[in-house]
């Protein structure tokens, strides 16, 4: 086994497969691999600093302005042979992959060529898509993802970065946050992913592809698990989203003050049920070294929230000294309930539908009991045999007794 194979996650700058894809087709056979490189050198000689940043949002303004030559003509040829869905800008991490895994070779003329794992990859081939994903980490992270889901990047990090700092050379937070971003933007645009907002789910597909290297009869029971631990747990969302909603409305909004409270809001104080003005909670937030009074409208029901009840809300702020509000319904929200509230010069309204407030529940776990399980699973790369490990040839033994 090489040095590189005993890693994972080898491609900094990862991109989705749908791009790279897209590029080999627009480099093969045409474009020199020199080329390549002097065009992305031009561009990252122009790449600003932090304090004097460049604008790389629209090709069709900055190729003209900075590129010239046979610089400009390929990265124009990568942003309209793409339809426009590649900037050259961001190609490096395609460019890594690719000849990483040598999915392009160069010939005698340093042209590109299609290599027999090109082809492969083109084609969607299992077990050619099956070890790079491996060798990228991306079972793996479906692994994790699976034991969290739904979660965010953050409740993902921990793992993931054990994982990296066990099976890679990654080290830093930023890297390894980095490295996460990119190869679920990678499962998402393959649907092993769902994504809502900020919220990742493992789909079906996801469940049945997560799994660590090894023989099939281990992965097997590995895939068992998961799966189980996935329906399991869309089983339970599924009761608690029956539960919210047969729950009497007062029950309803003192569920609504422990969710608050386990979100660190202060002094979170149920209003009487006549004389609010459409409030249901009131609670202050300690924003750095300001304390900020809110006000929650909570509707058990169902049905969508309109406009007048936003309004309403808005209006009642003075009332309470609140600078800011929000509505928590186990329904959704109509369209100019969500356009009005951010309207631009009037107080703010957090809207929390009945997807988000499940979302929260099970984060700060109000009415969830988290049950950690551990999978065991061998460590392959202890039981690697290094060179330092193999007893020396007796060549070797010769060579450094004639050097005594």
């Amino acid at each position: 086994m090489t040095e590189q194979s005993k890693y994972i996650v080898h491609t900094p700058h990862f991109p989705t497969y749908k791009d790279v894809r897209t590029l080999i087709g627009i480099w093969r056979d045409v474009v020199r691999k020199p080329d390549a490189l002097d065009m992305m050198k031009a561009v990252w000689d122009q790449a600003g600093t932090p304090q004097n940043t460049v604008d790389w949002t629209d090709p069709d303004k900055w190729i003209d302005e900075r590129l010239t030559g046979e610089c400009g003509k390929m990265a124009h040829e990568v942003w309209e042979k793409s339809g426009k869905t590649i900037n050259p800008r961001h190609i490096y991490g395609c460019y890594l992959f690719i000849n990483n895994y040598k999915l392009l070779i160069t010939d005698g003329s340093e042209t590109y060529r299609l290599s027999e794992t090109g082809k492969n990859f083109l084609n969607d081939e299992p077990s050619t898509v099956r070890k790079l994903d491996e060798a990228e980490g991306l079972p793996q992270l479906l692994a994790i993802l699976a034991a969290h889901s739904p979660a965010k990047r953050g409740d993902l990090l921990t793992d993931w970065g054990e994982l990296l700092r066990a099976h890679s050379k990654y080290r830093t937070d930023s890297t390894i946050k980095d490295t996460l971003r990119r190869r679920i933007l990678n499962l998402v645009d393959r649907a092993f992913i769902d994504r809502d907002g900020n919220t990742y789910t493992i789909t079906a597909k996801g469940v049945a592809y997560a799994s660590t290297p090894g023989v099939a009869s281990v992965q097997k029971p590995h895939h068992d698990v998961l799966s189980a631990i996935k329906s399991y747990n869309d089983a339970q969302v599924a009761a608690l989203r029956e539960l919210l909603g047969r729950m009497h409305p007062y029950r309803f909004e003192s569920l609504v003050k422990d969710l608050l409270e386990a979100m660190d809001y202060e002094d979170v104080i149920v209003t009487k049920q006549s004389g609010d003005k459409g409030v249901d909670v009131v609670a202050n937030y300690e924003f750095g070294i300001t304390q900020i009074r809110e006000v929650v409208q909570v509707k058990r029901h169902q049905a969508s929230i309109t406009r007048p009840v936003l309004d309403q809300l808005r209006g009642a702020l003075p009332y309470h000294r609140a600078i800011r509000g929000t509505i928590i319904t186990l329904g959704k929200f109509a369209q100019g309930c969500k356009d009005a509230a951010l309207f631009p010069g009037a107080a703010p309204i957090t809207l929390i539908d009945g997807d988000k407030l499940i979302e929260l529940m099970l984060k700060h776990e109000v009415a969830i009991k988290k049950r950690p399980q551990a999978l065991v699973e061998i460590d392959e790369t202890y039981f690697i045999e290094s060179a330092e490990d193999q007893p020396p040839k007796l060549s070797d033994e010769i060579s450094e007794t004639a050097d005594e």
